[in-house]
């Protein structure tokens, strides 16, 4: 399985479409291989083709819109959205199946410079999420 991850500063970044990194994890065998990769540009279909193009099976992530979400549904990648903290800590509480998220966790702002906007059922940690 192929894991992404919405990633800066080890943690698991707050809005989908402004990511500029992102973690892959890789577990097979047991095993978990991490690697860093810089997502090639922003934008919501954008990442959704990468991701698809790297064969990632589910993403966790904090918040994203609907077009995102169906987006990455038509190509296959399950969404745990709402995800707050640690990125390896959230990937080790999803292999585990104990990962909080939130289903409907989105962000329907598309200003995307709403200082201290609230995305879905979560709050972005009281950041600028234009600051990407």
């Amino acid at each position: 399985m192929r894991i992404a991850v919405t990633y800066d500063e080890s943690k698991v970044f707050q809005h989908f479409g402004r990511t500029e990194t992102f973690a892959l994890y890789d577990t097979e065998g047991g095993e978990i291989k991490k690697s860093i990769i810089p997502a090639p540009e922003n934008g919501h279909s954008a990442l959704a083709g990468f991701l698809a193009s790297l064969g990632v099976d589910a993403l966790i992530c904090g918040g994203m819109g609907m077009g995102a979400r169906n987006a990455l549904a038509e190509a296959g990648i399950t969404v745990y959205g709402g995800v707050e903290g640690d990125a390896d800590e959230a990937v080790s509480a999803f292999l585990k199946g104990a990962l909080a998220y939130d289903p409907s966790a989105a962000c329907s702002h598309h200003g995307h410079g709403e200082e201290g906007h609230s995305c879905g059922e979560h709050h972005c940690g009281g950041h600028d999420c234009s600051h990407k």
